[in-house]
């Protein structure tokens, strides 16, 4: 607690103000977002997640009103009280949030039962301050709160009445509902309620927590164990413009290359140039569309990063271009761990440069990876980083077309790292315990910059583990998933709150990594993958193989159907990308996010938006061939019989294995490509519209889908407008931008 306030000063963007018993800050960075700000550990932000200057040129007043320093912009009104309570509030005086200024208040079933428990194991039973985090903040909740985001966190949509962990976790076991922690970090929350939304950042890399009125139905939390007090109010009249707000400040979804929106094929468990070239071969012969296969860890001599596995896999990169001529894209993992080993020289180098973890007394640490003893690169020095992104040049000089960052919690086989592990924060030692969140950030920051200067081509990296802001380097992929129907279940709120939480590239194993996949399992799983920004078949060895030729004739046929169906959509995905790098919007979308003020939309775990125009209800139950599915306002048609139906409503629709319910929302216009087995099989030289009832707008991007050409204006840019109850001749089509190739025939169905 500060005490009471006595002054304050405004320098520039940020007011400054003084209390009793420290100073803290409140600084505006644009009309819709401020920063709160109280050093408790360092005087500056030191943030891994905002790069760059945020703040804009911005009018805004501050001015002593009865008890509190009021900052006000047109779009948002900051109250500062004594002990430096901030409340927040709308333009018209409508509260937004508030401190709660009562403290955390434990229910009794909580504080009974855990008390209990206290005596009957001989503890010493602690009294309420004893619950408090070093770091804390504390809201006030209406009672009609909804909560979003948060990343890719277990369970469901709506986040309300659970708590988190923010603390990146590799766990084996099959992830339920009530895991607190997963691979992420990403302490992004958007509250929705009767009087507004708004989004809260808080940016503190230590081990932090989330409780969403679980303690106590009259507020909800964030603390941590260490670090600042350092968090972001982002306003805005709508869901949409939060997330916009957000990834304006921690960044935005690159465009990616065009193939990496194709179909992957990968398992922990091709163990030779053999069994990659089988793989191959059997996709083109079945003619099921791929374009990437990717190289697991037995590809690597003995586990060591940035090396190749000769005995088992040729000639270094010889598989690789083979399997290029048929024109598969390799992508290679690559885990933190370097092997402990004299005289291998990723080793030897990190020694002599001082780039490896130390133990508080100045020892290199040292615990064990894939590769037996390992030691851990401290990504957050730059030289480190720089000496990592530079061996990027040894994969892209055998052909590899991206990198596959797994292990980066980081997971180590002898218990978790200490905390007392010594890591550099750029220019400062800085502890594991602060260095842990962020670790995967680096190590992927580190790959994209290597791969960007390597070969010029916008770079493809995966990562498990990661941070708010990652996703301006990195695809994500939801980790170690299971062959579940659970799994399969909880892969649709994961993707949403990924998307709302800035992670537009982003998908499941699908089929489930571990566990048994099953025929129907699979053919539904692909239905989801199919609509999933990435799109990746993965499985783990001790497995059953989970290819869709490893069941029957019609998992193969399913397969092969949504899989090309993905193909035809891929300039429908492009254009999604394109525009979430100019609005931040992500790929896949909870209905929610644009329907905010439709109750039915608010709990909506089932079904989702691939941008606005296309609404998917899979089949997520086993033995299911019915979907109860709800359309919202406006008239949608369903995709492949073109069946209106009216919104605002529920309808059970027929769901056979082989159907994926989709619908398509009046007047909208849906750009397809001819059918293809990858990507670069033939020239993107024809666009055929798929046009439905109504009026409609649509903005096309094309440029080569490859390298950075387009920010120097190599793109084009078209516009499709249509009329209700035009002729499909009639649509009128308007060239925007012009700076590439067009298009040899543009087909209006």
């Amino acid at each position: 607690m500060l005490g009471k306030k006595i002054s304050y000063q405004v320098n520039g963007n940020e007011i400054q103000i003084q209390f009793e018993k420290g100073e803290a800050s409140l600084r505006v960075l644009t009309a819709e977002i401020m920063n709160v700000f109280l050093p408790k550990e360092t005087k500056d932000h030191r943030s891994k997640a905002i790069e760059g200057e945020k703040a804009q040129s911005v009018s805004f007043t501050v001015k002593e009103e009865g008890e509190a320093l009021c900052i006000t912009t047109e779009k948002l009104i900051a109250k500062v009280y004594d002990d430096f309570f901030v409340d927040f509030y709308k333009p018209d005086g409508t509260l937004l949030c508030a401190d709660d200024r009562t403290g955390r208040v434990f229910t009794e079933q909580i504080s009974e039962r855990f008390i209990e428990f206290l005596k009957a194991e001989g503890h010493e039973v602690p009294d309420a301050s004893d619950f408090h985090y070093p770091v804390e903040v504390v809201k006030k909740m209406d009672g009609d709160e909804k909560f979003y985001g948060l990343g890719d966190k277990t369970g469901f949509l709506n986040k309300r009445d659970y708590e988190y962990e923010n603390w990146n976790s590799d766990i084996p076991q099959a992830h339920t509902e009530g895991y607190r922690a997963l691979y992420k970090s990403i302490p992004f929350l958007i509250t929705l309620k009767k009087t507004g939304v708004y989004g809260l950042f808080f940016d503190n890399t230590y081990r932090s927590y989330i409780n969403l009125g679980k303690e106590n139905e009259g507020y909800f939390y964030y603390g941590a164990d260490a670090g600042n007090l350092d968090y972001y109010m982002i306003a805005g009249e709508k869901m949409t413009d939060v997330v916009s707000g957000y990834t304006y400040l921690t960044g935005r979804t690159p465009l990616p290359q065009l193939w990496t929106l194709g179909y992957h094929q990968s398992r922990w468990g091709y163990e030779s140039a053999e069994q990659i070239r089988g793989i191959a071969e059997k996709y083109r012969e079945l003619q099921i569309p791929c374009d990437t296969i990717h190289f697991d860890i037995d590809y690597m001599d003995g586990y060591r990063v940035f090396t190749w596995n000769e005995k088992d896999f040729g000639k270094p990169g010889e598989i690789i271009a083979e399997i290029a001529e048929k024109g598969f894209k390799t992508v290679c993992i690559i885990d933190p761990g370097v092997k402990l080993d004299e005289g291998y020289e990723k080793y030897d180098e990190g020694i002599a440069n001082d780039y490896f973890a130390k133990t508080p007394e100045g020892e290199v640490y040292v615990n064990a990876v894939w590769p037996g003893d390992a030691v851990y690169p401290d990504f957050g020095k730059p030289a480190v980083r720089n000496w990592w992104g530079e061996n990027q040049k040894y994969l892209t000089d055998l052909g590899v077309r991206g990198t596959w960052n797994d292990m980066n919690e980081p997971a180590s086989f002898r218990g978790e790292l200490p905390k007392d592990v010594m890591f550099t924060d750029e220019d400062r030692p800085l502890p594991h315990a602060g260095m842990h969140n962020i670790y995967g950030h680096l190590m992927s920051k580190a790959t994209y910059e290597g791969l960007k200067k390597a070969d010029g081509k916008r770079p493809f990296v995966i990562t498990r583990a990661c941070y708010a802001g990652t996703q301006k380097y990195s695809t994500v992929w939801t980790g170690d998933n299971q062959s579940l129907w659970s799994h399969l279940q909880m892969a649709v709120p994961q993707l949403c709150n990924l998307g709302m939480s800035g992670f537009a590239f982003a998908g499941t194993d699908v089929g489930g990594f571990g566990a048994d996949c099953t025929p129907e399992l699979l053919c539904r799983w692909v239905q989801v993958g199919a609509f999933s920004p990435l799109f990746r078949n993965h499985s783990s060895k001790g497995s059953t193989y989970q290819e869709p030729w490893q069941f029957d004739e019609k998992t193969i046929a399913i397969n092969r159907k949504f899989i090309s169906l993905r193909y035809q959509l891929l300039p429908y995905f492009y254009d999604l990308f394109y525009q979430c790098e100019k609005t931040g919007l992500p790929v896949i979308r909870p209905l929610v996010l644009h329907y905010e003020n439709d109750p039915e939309t608010w709990n909506l775990n089932g079904e989702f938006l691939v941008g606005e125009n296309l609404l998917v209800a899979p089949v997520v139950e086993q033995g299911m061939t019915k979907k109860l599915v709800y359309l919202p306002e406006g008239t949608w048609y369903d995709f492949e019989t073109k069946k209106p139906y009216a919104g605002k409503q529920y309808y059970m629709v027929e769901a056979p294995i082989d159907t994926c319910p989709m619908f398509v929302k009046e007047g909208s216009i849906i750009p397809t490509y001819e059918p293809m087995q990858y990507v670069g099989e033939k020239p993107l030289d024809v666009l055929k519209l798929m046009v439905f009832p109504g009026t409609g707008r649509y903005e096309h991007y094309q440029d080569n889908g490859t390298d950075f050409a387009y920010q120097n204006g190599e793109y084009n840019l078209y516009e499709f407008i249509h009329e209700e109850g035009c002729d499909a001749e009639e649509i009128e089509i308007k060239m925007l931008h012009e700076g590439y190739t067009r298009y040899k025939k543009i087909q209006v169905l």
